[in-house]
């Protein structure tokens, strides 16, 4: 059985849009016609989750029909969040072996803001981690320490470390050549250049050198990612019959900006459907 390719959407630090790359990056593969299983470890809040069921009640109750992830069951989030660690990942390997042995192309897990056990399980279970931050030396501090006075770069963060233990625990199980790509994505830009983006973008590219990772473009703070997510959809789904709000330029925009990403993460194949849609 082929292998599905893992992507895992990762950092420790809440409101950094996690939940929200995630379901533009899985809808885009929908529409490329890959086949996605989705887990959603943030247990109390699963964004994500929450998006995709709103998506099957609105195309249900509108009489339309879009491409659809497959989604384990992992029971009820608020109880299981309650449960102990043992159980917690008891869950989550049942839930990744259910996805892994349907035969997907590719599982995506959201993970939470925090450090917790089924987060690290997910972690070292990944092809690709996908780590998003916004232009703020307050969560790049999650990813490398700076010199309170001169700004410069000390030593890798938490954040790194965890996902050094994550390649670490991939060598140990699948072999030293096994690897993880690690992409980071600035997210939430606001549209203003800033000094201070400049002076973070220097310590960027010093931490990939030393940590391994690649830097990527993310999503902008745009009101189009808000409007349509009670419905389930993102700008991709946008067609002349599946328009729930006004299309405008910014829209076009939008869609722009999920190509930058799809092909910052290596994901060519989804380009094209995209482009037709626009």
């Amino acid at each position: 059985m082929t292998q599905p390719h893992v992507i895992v959407l990762g950092n420790e630090k809440g409101g950094a849009g996690k939940s929200t790359l995630a379901i533009h990056i899985v809808t885009g593969l929908l529409h490329a016609g890959k086949t996605v299983a989705i887990l959603d470890l943030d247990l109390r809040q699963r964004s994500m989750a929450r998006f995709f069921n709103n998506r099957r009640a609105w195309l249900a109750a509108n009489g339309h029909e879009l491409p659809q992830p497959m989604m384990p069951d992992m029971g009820d989030g608020k109880a299981l969040a309650k449960a102990d660690t043992a159980e917690q990942i008891a869950v989550f390997e049942r839930a990744f072996e259910e996805a892994r042995t349907a035969g997907v192309d590719v599982i995506l897990i959201d993970t939470p803001g925090g450090d917790t056990a089924v987060s690290s399980a997910a972690h070292g279970r990944a092809d690709q981690i996908v780590t998003p931050m916004n232009d703020s030396f307050v969560d790049f501090d999650l990813l490398g320490e700076v010199d309170p006075v001169t700004l410069d770069l000390l030593k890798p963060s938490i954040y790194s470390e965890s996902v050094w233990e994550a390649r670490k625990m991939r060598a140990i199980t699948q072999g030293r050549h096994a690897s993880i790509d690690w992409l980071v994505v600035t997210n939430r830009l606001a549209v203003a250049e800033a000094r201070n983006r400049r002076r973070l973008e220097e310590r960027m590219t010093k931490l990939a050198k030393r940590v391994g990772f690649r830097v990527g473009p993310g999503l902008r703070d745009r009101v189009i990612y808000r409007e349509l997510f009670p419905f389930g959809l993102t700008v991709a789904d946008l067609s002349n019959e599946i328009r729930p709000v006004a299309v405008s330029l910014a829209h076009v925009a939008a869609r722009q900006e999920m190509r930058n990403l799809m092909q910052a993460m290596g994901l060519e194949q989804a380009l094209q459907p995209l482009d037709a849609a626009a």
